[in-house]
């Protein structure tokens, strides 16, 4: 049989589309992306400020302070501004019961220590040692911090 000229070919699968541009969705998703990471990263820097406003302020409460002794009144008070926080009634606590507050949550109690007791007993006394104040201050300011939110 003679044909008229017409020659049929085997169908042809289509070339690959190319991977540039890419696809609205995929522009889609890279946006989606792109601004939780920028969300993440400002939430992140303020988290960083606000944690080193809390630490700058106990810092420069203590700075302030003249003497030993005032140095233990500013940090009980401190103290008693964070653990309102937590507790709305915190802050009329006295004595044991105060230091026993401060150690609630603390896997080994660090106020309830001779150290902590500086904290109760430091602000009515004329003599403080150094030393004393030293070892309150950094027990205080983590604590303060824990409580403030800062020391996470």
């Amino acid at each position: 049989m003679q044909t008229d000229g017409l020659v049929l070919r085997d169908i042809h699968a289509a070339s690959a589309p190319s991977w540039w541009p890419p696809a609205p969705g995929w522009w889609l998703l890279l946006a989606v992306v792109a601004a939780a990471a920028a969300i993440l990263l400002v939430l992140r820097l303020r988290r960083r400020r606000r944690e080193r406003a809390i630490a700058r302020l106990f810092d420069d409460a203590l700075a302030q302070a003249d003497s030993p002794t005032a140095q233990i009144a500013a940090m009980s008070e401190l103290l008693r501004r964070a653990a309102r926080r937590r507790d709305p009634n915190a802050d009329t606590l006295l004595g044991e019961d105060w230091l026993h507050f401060l150690d609630a949550g603390l896997k080994q109690p660090v106020f309830a220590t001779e150290t902590g007791a500086v904290l109760v007993e430091g602000a009515f006394r004329r003599d403080v040692s150094e030393a004393d104040v030293a070892g309150l201050r950094t027990i205080a300011r983590t604590r303060f911090l824990q409580w403030m939110g800062a020391g996470r």
